[in-house]
């Protein structure tokens, strides 16, 4: 059939079109109305037309091919495909209100369902919620059916110049480029493309060094600066790291939103501080790799690296030297594959959510019933109980939580109180900026309070006189405007330790990869260590001069994906600008003869993290490296991709459970393997795998990696059922009782574990604790036939 196009259908296009660059001028004169910003208000509607002209572009093909198919089908598909496009816009200036940055290539770097944690976690699921949803397309089909009715009124031709003029008007003005004013949708696509573009420039070529390690060095060749400062003891000392959640500058000492810090800001004349200092991330992803390892990037941060390359870090070094090393969090400590880089370093003990047990009160939880976990105070109570009677030298790791979205914690109106009252002494301005925000400053309030209670019970342990405590945010918090791009990594850094002997205030630029490389050289230097041979650090070390200055090379990664800004001496090259940096940490923009010195040093950056990451060569001289648990052959990878291409590791557990259910047990223990090499704490996982042994008769191993779940999750009711199983059918009944019993310790009060305890009680012929066991569980279950089945055949 021969389709002939009209000016009519033309037409319709080109209202489809300009509907949709109306619909993106409404939502980002939402957006300025929402941040006070009327002066990008200009470049924003700019963008907002060249967005639409492209998206108006792309799709014209698409739509003449299906009015060839269907007259009425090609218009009704464009219109769908708008609407669905402005709803993605409207949830990307929702999440640009929320965090204060636009979303880009670290969308790449989260898994579906860290996505989900992280979303659930900041959201309330109500009907409000999903009310803009519904009037957003009606919006954008009233608009339609507008320009079509007053269609006779509007010349088409001079419509269609506008939209070409004004969408092509945003490549001539500069002031329209910048991530701020750009239309959501497009910075997302073409900050995608970059990502890709840099992954592309930085493997170009396959790099060569003049080293086939190229960061081994001698490790004289990293000074002892901080051995001056201290009363060296013969003791090797505790090292106590506390990375708080969310603590950027702009909230201690002097910083813009000063005074909801109190206690920290009374360390800052008592420790040895950085006041210029940085995180090498954006978000927590980088915090660990950094701090504790000083390593490089690799392409969506380090420890998403499978399988981690070879390396050595603050852990393993110290373990090798006889520390015991323990890490302490609230929250699931697979998020981020946090566990698997501990875990490789040797960390002998990993507290997380699933290790808290009774008597800690976990934050709320929100509306869809999800809790990041337990809040401060709680994770330091653990980190002290945890720690009694512990022998020296320990390397201690706690990592803190509240101080994020949803800014949730217990006494909160209490801590709300200290804010209003801290606001009255604000002026009028400041009052007025800061009001929006009460929940996150009173939650700094509280955060800040727990580190003063943990520091002054610490205080009373006899090994505090020999403890260095290392104080510092994993990156600044988001949801509070930042005043440009460098403010998102400035962090307070504190050394405080009672074995100081004197204090000191530091200017010069230093970063958290520059951490380790300096506590090594000073515990190497100054107490009985094995001395490294060569080191293999990304930086120098701490920079110990008191003045304004900076001798590092900082890449900074923003969010996964995004190796976008970087501190080359006194210069931020930030998403291809050049500022220049004073000595009070602010920027100006700069246009001299520096950009390309600068540029050519971030390219060369880039390449040595390709190399690094890719080719396994930042070391091959590690002090207890740590296999990956599980390796799998090119056969078993191709089916492991087969069975869970587009799944997540929720439903390749479904997936592995009904395999293992249809006697395909050898695919369904290879999905286990394959999920617990990334989620090493998922004891259902685990649980079905050691099942999936027993049935087939291997009880040694199953017992193996059933204890092991109980091991990494204690509370966990499910593992100890799988395993007393085991022992009944390798005929251990002693065995069965004792984990039994040892779960009722745990106050796992389970009716299916009490009544499989009175049956191995029954076996062992102890017919009292099963009569009695038994005579508890009808008490709860009267009408429970299989229980008062069992009860009678019991010898009293």
């Amino acid at each position: 059939m021969k389709m002939k196009f009209t000016y009519k259908d033309i037409l319709e296009y080109l209202y489809a079109t300009v509907s949709l660059i109306l619909v993106f001028c409404l939502l980002s004169f939402i957006e300025v109305i929402k941040n006070f910003d009327k002066l990008s208000f200009a470049y924003r509607i700019l963008n907002d037309f060249f967005t639409g002209m492209l998206i108006g572009l792309l799709f014209f093909p698409l739509y003449l091919v299906l009015k060839y198919i269907k007259n009425s089908v090609g218009i009704i598909v464009i219109k769908i495909l708008f609407s669905i496009i402005a709803l993605i816009q409207l949830g990307l200036i929702g999440y640009s209100l929320t965090t204060h940055i636009n979303l880009g290539a670290d969308l790449l770097g989260y898994s579906l369902s860290d996505i989900y944690t992280t979303v659930t976690a900041s959201i309330s699921i109500s009907f409000l919620l999903f009310l803009p949803l519904i009037i957003l397309p009606v919006i954008y089909l009233g608009m339609n059916w507008l320009l079509h009715f007053f269609g006779h009124k509007i010349n088409s031709k001079i419509l269609l110049v506008a939209v070409f003029f004004f969408g092509s008007l945003n490549l001539v003005l500069a002031g329209s480029g910048k991530p701020a004013t750009q239309n959501k949708l497009n910075f997302l696509l073409s900050d995608i493309i970059r990502a890709e573009n840099d992954k592309s420039l930085a493997t170009q070529d396959n790099p060569t060094f003049r080293k086939e390690y190229p960061l081994e060095q001698s490790s004289e060749n990293t000074k002892d600066v901080l051995a001056p400062f201290f009363n060296i003891s013969k003791e090797k000392p505790n090292v106590v790291f506390i990375i708080v959640e969310g603590l950027g500058s702009d909230f201690t000492d002097d910083g813009e939103y000063k005074g909801f810090t109190p206690y920290l800001d009374s360390l800052t004349s008592k420790s040895l501080y950085w006041e210029n200092f940085v995180s090498t991330s954006g978000r927590t992803f980088g915090a660990l790799p950094s701090l504790l390892g000083s390593l490089p990037f690799g392409e969506n941060g380090f420890m998403e690296l499978n399988p981690l390359p070879k390396h050595n870090s603050l852990i393993s070094i110290l373990k090798s030297n006889g520390y015991t090393t323990n890490y302490f969090c609230g929250d699931e400590s697979s998020f981020d594959r946090k566990s698997n880089f501990l875990e490789y370093n040797g960390t002998d003990k990993i507290i997380d959510i699933n290790k808290f047990g009774p008597g800690y009160v976990k934050t709320k939880e929100n509306a869809g019933g999800f809790s990041w976990g337990y809040p401060d105070a709680e994770i330091y109570r653990k980190a002290l109980t945890e720690l009694k009677g512990s022998k020296q030298p320990r390397l201690d790791i706690i990592m803190t939580l509240t101080n994020h979205e949803p800014f949730d914690f217990p006494s909160k109106k209490v801590y709300l109180e200290k804010v209003e009252h801290i606001l009255k002494n604000k002026s009028y301005f400041e009052k007025n900026k800061l009001n929006e925000y009460k929940d996150i400053f009173a939650c700094l309030l509280y955060t800040d309070n727990s580190i003063q209670n943990f520091m002054e019970a610490y205080s009373k342990r006899p090994d505090y006189v020999n403890t260095i405590f290392i104080i510092t945010g994993d990156h600044r918090l988001i949801p509070v405007p930042q005043k440009d791009n460098l403010s998102r990594f400035h962090v307070p850094f504190y050394i405080y330790s009672p074995m100081l002997k004197k204090t000191a205030k530091f200017k010069s630029i230093s970063s958290h990869s520059d951490v380790t490389p300096s506590l090594v050289s000073f515990l190497t230097n100054n107490h009985k260590f094995n001395v490294l041979e060569k080191t293999t650090w990304l930086s120098k070390g701490l920079d110990t001069v008191r003045q304004f200055r900076n001798i590092h090379n900082i890449p900074l990664m923003r969010y996964k994906g995004s190796i976008n800004d970087y501190i080359y001496k006194d210069y931020f090259y930030s998403d291809g600008t050049l500022f220049k940096i004073d000595e009070n940490f602010n920027l100006s923009e700069t246009d001299n003869n520096m950009t390309e010195t600068v540029s050519s040093s971030f390219t060369d950056f880039k390449k040595l993290n390709a190399y690094l990451t890719t080719k396994n060569k930042i070391t091959n001289a590690v002090s207890g490296y740590k296999k990956p648990t599980y390796t799998f052959t090119a056969e078993e990878f191709s089916t492991i991709k087969k069975l869970t291409k587009g799944l997540d590791h929720d439903r390749i557990f479904f997936l592995a459970r009904d395999l293992a259910f249809k006697k395909e047990r050898e695919k369904a223990r290879l999905l286990c393997n394959y999920v617990l090499n990334d989620l090493p704490n998922y004891g259902d996982v685990r649980t079905l795998k050691g099942r999936i042994l027993a049935w087939d008769g291997d009880y040694k191993n199953a017992e193996k990696e059933l204890l092991e779940v109980i091991n990494r999750t204690p509370f966990f009711g499910d593992s100890y059922l799988a395993l007393i199983d085991v022992y009944w059918w390798s005929n251990q009944n002693k065995k069965a009782v004792a984990i039994g019993k040892q779960a009722l310790s745990n106050q796992i009060n389970d009716a299916e574990l009490g009544y499989k305890l009175a049956q191995a009680y029954n076996r062992m012929q102890n017919y009292k604790d099963s009569n009695k066991i038994m005579d508890s569980l009808l008490v709860l279950y009267p009408k429970n036939k299989e229980y008062s089945n069992f009860k009678n055949s019991l010898k009293k």
